[in-house]
This record gives C-alpha cells, sequence and structure tokens, in this order.
C-alpha cells in the first residue's frame, strides 16, 4: 500500500527548514515526521514538553535535525524566543505550519468569559503571533510557505458545538486571505487548511468524550459521506503538498479536506432543544 507522503519526491525538502506549531502529537507530529521523511530539518513547539521528546526522537532516527522547545503561541515573547532560536539553529524558516490551537465542545451558554477569551486567544492571536513574526521574515527573505490549520467549522454553516472556536478559526481564514494580497508580492504563500473529523486521541478523549450520546461516533461516521474519519497522515499530505513547488500558485485559499463532512448532515453533539438553566 502506498503511504500518503510516498507520492512525493524524495529529498523534496532537502536543506529545508519547517516550524511546526503543536508538533508534538497528533496531526502535528505527522507533519513534523512527513516532512523530516522528505528530507526538511524540523523544529517542534507545544505547551506540553512531554509530547516534544519522542517526536523528536523520531525525527533524529530519520537522520534529521530536530529542534524542540516547549513554550505557548499565545506569550509574545515566548514566540519571539521561538523564532530567535529557530534562526540561531538553521539560518531561515522556510515552511510554518502553524497546527497550534485547541477548543472544547459546549453551548453557547456554558462557556464562561474566561474559557471564551481563552480560545480566542489560542487559535486567534496566537496564530497571529507566528505569522506576524514568521511570514515577515519570510517576506524579508523572498520566499516561505505558511499552512494556518482551521476546522470545516470555521465557515458559512458556522460551529454549532464551538461557537468560541469557530469564531476564532473564522478570523484565521479571513487572515490568511488578507496577508495573502501583501505576502504574494514577495514570493510568500499562505493558505488555511480545513479537515475534517481526524482519528487522533484527542479527538476522542476531549470531543468525542464530551458528547451526549455514547455512540456520537457512530453517528458521524453515518453522516460523513465518506464513511469514515480522516487520518493524520493525509492532513500531513496536502500540508507537504501547500509548500511544495507544485502550489506556488495557490494563494490566501481555504482548503476543506474532510471526505465531504461540510457536504453531509452534522450529528448534534448535544441535545439542539436544551435550555439554559
Amino acid at each position: 500500500m502506498v503511504e500518503t507522503t510516498d507520492v512525493f519526491s524524495p529529498g523534496l525538502f532537502d536543506g529545508k527548514t519547517v516550524l511546526v506549531t503543536g508538533g508534538g502529537r497528533g496531526i502535528g507530529r505527522e507533519i513534523a515526521l512527513a516532512f523530516a521523511r522528505l528530507g526538511a530539518n524540523l523544529v517542534i513547539a507545544s505547551r506540553n514538553p512531554e509530547n516534544l521528546t519522542p517526536t523528536q526522537a523520531d525525527i533524529e532516527s530519520l537522520g534529521r535535525a530536530c529542534l524542540a522547545v516547549p513554550m505557548s503561541i499565545r506569550e509574545p515573547a515566548q514566540v519571539d524566543a521561538l523564532v530567535a532560536q529557530a534562526e540561531a539553529r538553521f539560518g531561515t524558516i522556510d515552511c510554518l505550519i502553524n497546527n497550534g490551537g485547541g477548543q472544547f465542545p459546549a453551548r453557547p451558554w456554558e462557556i464562561s468569559d474566561g474559557g471564551w477569551r481563552a480560545v480566542i486567544d489560542l487559535n486567534l492571536n496566537g496564530t497571529w503571533n507566528m505569522v506576524s513574526r514568521v511570514g515577515t521574515r519570510m517576506v524579508r527573505q523572498g520566499h516561505g510557505a505558511i499552512v494556518n490549520i482551521v476546522h470545516v467549522y470555521s465557515f458559512e454553516r458556522g460551529a454549532p458545538a464551538f461557537v468560541h472556536s469557530g469564531a476564532a478559526r473564522a478570523g484565521v481564514v479571513n487572515m490568511t486571505k488578507t496577508l495573502a494580497y501583501y505576502y504574494a508580492r514577495h514570493g510568500v504563500t499562505i493558505n488555511a487548511l480545513a479537515p475534517g473529523s481526524v482519528a487522533t486521541q484527542g479527538l476522542r478523549e476531549e470531543e468525542y468524550a464530551r458528547a451526549e450520546s455514547d455512540d456520537y461516533e457512530s453517528k458521524q461516521l453515518r453522516d460523513i459521506p465518506a464513511h469514515r474519519l480522516g487520518t493524520a497522515e493525509e492532513v500531513a499530505a496536502t500540508c507537504v503538498f501547500l509548500c511544495s513547488p507544485a502550489a506556488r500558485y495557490i494563494n490566501g485559499a481555504a482548503l476543506i479536506a474532510d471526505g465531504g463532512q461540510y457536504l453531509g448532515p452534522w450529528s448534534d453533539m448535544f441535545d439542539p432543544e436544551a435550555m439554559p438553566e
């Protein structure tokens, strides 16, 4: 069986440096490993140091250099330190994958002011903190590629279980399109990638476990036209494509990769008829 990244030319990213936020586990880990298999050196960042160590070891076992930095994208000073360390180690950052983020499912009236601000700060402001620094450097160097990971709840249909994250990610999509207007003139691409539901530990622990229905996963699989979840490897392959020479004329796009999930019915995670207490 051909793996998702086997279709790319070996050594495609030789000599390149790729920075992946949220790069310690799940989708971010697979993105980092995909670029490493294709020759890139990696900078991986995460709030959880324990997630970084095994991923760093796996990257280095492929013969690639890896800088692992525990940090929070919500903190501008920590972002500055991350970028400085990356440049000191590798010289330039050629590709940036903004995968860091997070959310929790809830009805709108269950979200506190603090919870709202935390999710907005992480997903919207955190992405801005990264692109405002790395993107500017790419413009100066005259090349680069940025992929902002969002989700299918970022668009016109809204985000029934994720009003906070949906609002933040919609902002990221708009930010992506606006920055492309400026970056495209200087050889830099920036695109948003919206995966559907992806089979990761985080999906089951942080989303499915909070659904009211015990068989929510089976209901969602029924409603996704492909009748399966996506894989982290498929998301990684799409990131590789968007950073490759084949995608140099794709700029300011919001690419949905979801097995048709956006087109089908959305399973209710919570009873839509419930009233606030």
